[in-house]
């Protein structure tokens, strides 16, 4: 049975578009996401001209990275799932998301070492060549990304453990525009890594194939 002592009032997110977008902490957000895109955008650019430089074949990553690539959709599925819980007041429902988003990052985490220790058992090592440092750099930057956004996670989790107690701290908690807007940015930022990760795969199988087809 959902938690819902009393009915907050429907509120319409295209009425605060405005007011959101020129938001400081959506410019904030805006900013780190474009210089993290440049950054990744400039790291593989430079993956390929070094690798053709010095006519490195790429490196065969292991099938694990897509796998983690699943995981990574579905914690963005429960992130989507957890909003909705929140607009619909459904306390159970939105800690419930969150802990799953939690649970389903920090288990992309220990796969991602799963698959670097996989590359280790191919004797593939960051000083191997410039290819192979590339691949680790590239990837391992994502994966810090990913551990900074567990933090927030957390502090959400900290929030609805607090808050989601009584009935007026709920109703409370519900109406409050900056835990929503919190909430949308924090959505914001793991759609923007998976897509990020789902662009990296591409990018590595891509070249692999490239490699081999001119081969």
């Amino acid at each position: 049975m959902e938690n819902r002592p009393y009915e907050l009032p429907q509120i319409d997110e295209s009425d605060q578009s405005d007011s959101f977008a020129f938001h400081p902490k959506n410019v904030f957000l805006t900013l780190l996401l474009f210089s993290l895109t440049m950054l990744f955008l400039a790291l593989t650019a430079a993956f390929v001209y070094t690798r053709l430089q010095s006519n490195l074949p790429p490196i065969k990553l292991p099938i694990l990275f897509v796998f983690n690539t699943a995981i990574l959709l579905a914690g963005s599925y429960t992130m989507i799932r957890a909003k909705r819980a929140y607009l619909a007041d459904d306390t159970k429902q939105y800690t419930n998301m969150l802990w799953s988003t939690r649970g389903l990052s920090v288990f992309f985490l220990a796969m991602q070492c799963i698959a670097w220790y996989q590359l280790f058992d191919q004797q593939v090592y960051i000083t191997t060549d410039n290819s192979a440092g590339y691949l680790y750099v590239i990837s391992g930057l994502h994966f810090a990304h990913v551990i900074g956004g567990i933090p927030f996670l957390a502090f959400f989790l900290y929030q609805a453990a607090k808050y989601m107690k009584e009935p007026v701290s709920v109703l409370v908690y519900f109406s409050d525009p900056d835990k929503r807007l919190n909430l949308r940015l924090l959505t914001l930022y793991w759609h923007f890594l998976d897509g990020l990760w789902i662009y990296l795969v591409l990018f590595f199988f891509i070249n692999q194939l490239i490699w081999q087809l001119g081969g």
